[in-house]
């Protein structure tokens, strides 16, 4: 949303525990956790982060040996996170691909692109080279305005509509046709790179008036525009789907879809800064995403169990609860990596130094595991504080996540249909442990026995 974002230390000492399992049921589990892959949920397209704003370049700039940690952090699946979407933001101002006004909506514009050497792009485009070289597919680029000239306040900051749309009348003429070609063409610059995007946004957070890039658009204002948006995009050959409308958050987002109809839209977007993600939307069968969401502290925190909204364990509960309320397809956080001047960002960076903070971790546990095109299948958790999701991957592996919300441990007995024998492997993240590999437990006629400890996140993997 901006360059700097929205910002009870409990000790775990039985940290541990969780690698204590047996492949039999025994009289010591308390609670019973069922599998049931017969029963499913959403598809996952993956999980994110942006580097908009000039942290890509941040990265591109860094030390030889920082660049390559921080890229590995980012999207490497064997201990890094393995994030699989990239959001990137589309230029509109004096450094967009349209600097200058054609002069009127019908003149033919003259676009700008700088192909390999993009740094107007901030660094973006080289960022999504080499995500493309982990195996990352799925690339998001986002307008957050129109370039001023197609605006009612002629500046891409402060607001302004764009012209043409409902209740924006601008002397200029209609531009609801020239913002879309002017997307669909940075579109077709990324695909020329070999980086074609997944979806394309026109807005993000268009009930919010900033001093950066922004642009007001209602409920109505994106009904108006979107069928000429979508237009352009289907008449472009891309394969690259109409995003609409990267809410503040997801209260807001129903009012979008209702407006702009299904028809006129491939993938639905909401932030979870206003409202979070706690329930689901009548998408008409598109995916929904978490596109964007993160904390605004002014103080650096790695902390995992503070209470604050920067902590880990805070950002385990809003994952789980987005992905098994909301049924999310997609959670993105907002900065990867940026400084540890403040407390935007999953990694902090100073100098050649990165620091990952527990909500890196947090995330990792459910994006290193839960590949793209994982379907969530049916979990159950005998035990309040015993918040389960679990996951049945392309590959035909299972990943179950819990979360103990409570303050003890919790023994639980695990069955995972479909499954004989076997071993899971746990995956811990809490105040001492971070996404840390723990013994396999082995399976028994599809089921075994293990300890969760107190205000913990565990991932168990079963391939």
């Amino acid at each position: 949303m901006s360059r700097t974002r929205r910002i009870r230390v409990i000790a775990v000492m039985a940290a541990t525990l969780v690698c204590l399992g047996t492949s039999q049921l025994t009289a010591s589990a308390a609670t019973t956790v069922v599998i049931n892959p017969g029963t499913t949920f959403q598809r996952i397209d993956g999980f994110g982060v942006s580097e908009a704003f000039g942290q890509a370049n941040a990265i591109r700039n860094a030390a030889g040996a920082t660049r390559q940690q921080a890229l590995n952090m980012l999207f490497g699946t064997a201990d890094g996170a393995g994030f699989s979407i990239l959001r990137s933001l589309i230029p509109s101002g004096s450094d967009s691909i349209e600097p200058k006004s054609p002069g009127s909506p019908s003149a033919t514009p003259t676009y700008v692109w700088n192909g390999n050497d993009d740094a107007t792009d901030q660094g973006q485009l080289w960022l999504a080279r080499q995500a493309k070289g982990y195996g990352v597919t799925t690339f998001y680029n986002d307008a957050w305005s129109a370039p001023g000239f197609m605006k009612t306040n002629g500046s891409d900051s402060n607001g302004g509509s764009l012209c043409g749309t409902s209740g924006a009348s601008c002397s200029s003429g209609d531009w609801r046709k020239a913002y879309a070609n002017y997307l669909v063409q940075h579109a077709k610059y990324w695909a020329s790179a070999g980086l074609t995007p997944s979806a394309l946004g026109f807005v993000n957070e268009p009930s919010l008036k900033t001093s950066y890039a922004s642009m007001l658009v209602s409920a109505s204002q994106a009904a108006s525009f979107m069928p000429t948006f979508s237009a352009a995009l289907t008449a472009s050959g891309l394969s690259t789907k109409a995003a609409c409308c990267d809410t503040l958050g997801f209260d807001l987002l129903p009012g979008y879809i209702s407006a702009v109809g299904n028809a006129n839209a491939g993938l639905w977007t909401s932030h979870g800064y206003s409202s979070a993600p706690a329930a689901t939307v009548s998408s008409g069968g598109h995916s929904v995403w978490e596109s964007e969401w993160g904390v605004n502290g002014s103080t650096w925190n790695t902390s995992w169990d503070d209470g604050s909204t920067s902590a880990g364990f805070t950002w385990a509960q809003r994952i789980q609860t987005g992905m098994t309320r909301a049924n999310l397809n997609a959670f993105l956080y907002w900065w990867g990596i940026s400084s540890t001047g403040h407390d935007s960002a999953l990694i902090g960076l100073s100098g050649s130094t990165l620091k990952a903070s527990k909500r890196y971790y947090a995330l990792s546990n459910f994006s290193r595991f839960i590949r793209p095109g994982a379907t969530r299948i049916g979990a159950t958790s005998g035990d309040s504080n015993l918040t389960v999701s679990a996951y049945r991957n392309s590959d035909g592996s299972t990943v179950i996540v819990v979360l103990n919300t409570g303050s003890s441990n919790v023994s639980a007995a695990y069955t995972v249909s479909g499954r004989s024998g076997g071993a899971a492997t746990p995956f811990l993240t809490n105040a001492t442990n971070s996404t840390a590999a723990q013994a396999a437990v082995g399976l028994s006629a599809g089921a075994f026995t293990a300890t969760v400890p107190a205000r913990s996140l565990v991932t168990y993997l079963i391939p």
